[in-house]
């Protein structure tokens, strides 16, 4: 098991293995809540709705912190919380929530972006990796943040758009990246891209048990600021652990 800190991000040192060739071509794939950034855009995003006077206060704050909860011990039902988590939105309509979204940026993201995240972005595009983040979070609260945090390839929870008003409905489209969903999520990007999983050499970032069944697909997982259950694991499997934030 090796233990690094975010001095010690070399991703030139991840040669492919497991089969891969040593001309495959390199995919740096990253979590976002919790492993790129110290919070959770989601829960952050109902408390910025809350803090707006969006949503009911009491009802709204037990709601989601108990879907959070779910969450962390991989209970969630995930279209019972994506439907929760934009219902708010979905009532708002497209023009008012894009310019709340605009100050979320401002006022809770653009302050959770860390150097050290960014760093290990821009290392793994230097070394002429691809670089995509794959969240469980919907694509309306993570597109801003990936582009913020300089990366133009996101796999995030897709959202269905009603084609009467051409906004969001509050149900899931396609397959949830979500648990196993980002493996399949995942090779479709690549099938997209004309790759697929024996043609590439992938490492996969993330803080989650939730997100096992990826870093067990990828060439290289590390355990990116890992929750104790994660952290042990990679452990037990000799996985890279990195202590993002300290």
């Amino acid at each position: 098991m090796t233990s690094v800190n975010q001095a010690g991000v070399t991703p030139s040192a991840d040669r492919p293995t497991e089969g891969a060739s040593a001309t495959a071509a390199r995919i740096a794939l990253f979590d976002l809540d919790h492993t790129l950034l110290p919070i959770d855009s989601d829960h952050a995003w109902g408390e910025f709705t809350l803090a707006r006077g969006w949503v009911d206060s009491e009802i709204f704050k037990q709601k989601n912190d108990g879907f959070y909860a779910q969450y962390q011990a991989g209970t969630l039902d995930v279209h019972a919380y994506v439907r929760f988590a934009t219902a708010a939105i979905c009532q708002r309509g497209a023009t008012e929530s894009i310019a709340a979204h605009a100050d979320f940026m401002r006022a809770t993201v653009q302050n959770s972006i860390k150097p050290q995240a960014l760093e290990l972005v821009r290392q793994h595009q230097r070394c002429g990796d691809r670089v995509v983040i794959v969240t469980a979070t919907n694509e309306f609260v993570t597109r801003p943040i990936a582009r913020a945090l300089g990366v133009s390839e996101l796999i995030a929870v897709e959202l269905e758009v009603d084609s009467s008003t051409g906004w969001y409905t509050g149900a899931i489209r396609g397959v949830p990246s979500f648990r196993e969903g980002k493996v399949v999520r995942v090779g479709a990007w690549l099938q997209a891209h004309g790759l697929d999983w024996s043609s590439v050499h992938t490492t996969f970032y993330s803080d989650s048990l939730n997100d096992l069944a990826l870093l067990e697909r990828a060439n290289v997982a590390v355990a990116t600021n890992p929750d104790a259950r994660l952290r042990a694991l990679a452990q037990a499997r000799g996985w890279r652990i990195l202590d993002l934030f300290g």
